[in-house]
């Protein structure tokens, strides 16, 4: 392990003004959100929608890093470029998804562990050879009667920090993401008291394994009331219980945080990171930033639906949602950037 290359490396993909994007959908997502548009579910297709994600003008504006799948890290654009080459020459940092996906927890009904261990070390070194240096593994967290365990929130959580020693082992920075889901009636202050057990545990086993907390990136749910819970909270109160959990929880070394989208609205999302900048960001520790997969892409796929005459006015959706979260994570952003984002749209 190279301490000062993952260092530099976190540093880089939590760079001001910027945060990440993730484009690592496996191939049953990203086809099940394809049908339900119409857009053939083939590789071509897929190819054809990254290409598209990759080469937005001035991506590189807003996003620092971008977390791909297997599949996509070896693919190339039309004329030929690795995704990889064009990324990396636009001072893109390239990450890749390494989990094989959560599945069910023996003697545990309802809750599941992620898996993907097995074989790992050697993944590490073959992505690191194609150019990645950086790395991400999801855990599911789900809350309700009786839920979670503390079977889940334990085998999760050393799940995770054997990964992230491994990443760091082979030379590339762990995303760590333990994600409390959405699903659920429960309150802001249930997200929150299962949120907090969860950070400590995961922040206990990171310190057992021996994995450099300067090193390595948190990707957490932001706190919220579940989806189906009666009390929907104000972005402020939001802000303030996810703000003040992770300052309970989180040791001061840690590099950054790049928060999930994990459902919410594009708009939304937005909104409750600008909400905690403009609230905490002076007071914090590590970097706060953003790590969004839909509520950066599903505006911009709408719009393209596969066709190649859309492709032009997908990226202008994508580039404005990028450059929202980038305001977002500046506590710059304001509502009024949507209705300038609809005029570029209808354009």
């Amino acid at each position: 392990m190279n301490a000062s290359e993952l260092i530099d490396t976190a540093r880089l993909m939590l760079a001001p003004g910027k945060g990440l994007l993730a484009m690592d959908e496996s191939t049953p997502t990203c086809n099940e959100r394809f049908a339900s548009l119409g857009i053939p579910q083939t590789e071509a297709s897929r190819r054809a929608w990254r290409e598209l994600i990759i080469t937005t003008p001035r991506l590189a504006d807003s996003i620092s890093g971008v977390i791909l799948y297997d599949e996509t890290i070896r693919q190339r654009c039309t004329d030929g470029t690795p995704f990889v080459k064009l990324l990396n020459d636009a001072g893109i940092v390239v990450g890749i998804k390494v989990d094989t996906g959560a599945k069910p927890l023996a003697g545990h009904a309802g809750e599941k562990i992620t898996e993907g261990l097995d074989g790992l070390r050697e993944r590490l070194q073959g992505y690191s050879a194609i150019g990645a240096r950086f790395a991400k593994w999801r855990a599911v967290i789900s809350i309700g009667p009786g839920l979670p365990s503390t079977a889940c929130i334990a085998a999760n959580a050393h799940a995770l920090a054997r990964y992230a020693a491994l990443c760091q082992e082979a030379g590339l920075v762990p995303i760590v993401e333990p994600e409390v889901l959405m699903m659920g009636g429960h309150t802001l202050q249930g997200c929150a008291e299962v949120s907090m057990q969860v950070l400590h545990e995961v922040f206990e086993q990171l310190y057992v394994q021996g994995v450099l907390l300067e090193g390595m990136v948190l990707k957490p749910n932001m706190l919220l009331p579940g989806l189906n819970c009666s009390h929907q909270d104000s972005l402020d109160e939001v802000a303030d219980a996810t703000v003040t959990v992770l300052l309970r929880a989180l040791p001061a070394a840690l590099a950054g945080v790049a928060f999930l989208s994990g459902g919410q609205s594009a708009e939304l999302a937005s909104a409750r990171l600008n909400a905690m900048s403009q609230r905490h960001k002076w007071r914090l520790p590590w970097a706060l930033t953003f790590s969004f997969a839909r509520a950066i892409q599903q505006p911009a796929l709408e719009i393209w639906r596969g066709g190649a005459a859309n492709v032009m006015q997908a990226q202008r959706a994508l580039g404005h949602r990028a450059a929202c979260n980038s305001a977002a994570q500046q506590g710059t952003y304001s509502a009024a950037m949507e209705g300038m984002g609809n005029a570029i749209n209808d354009v």
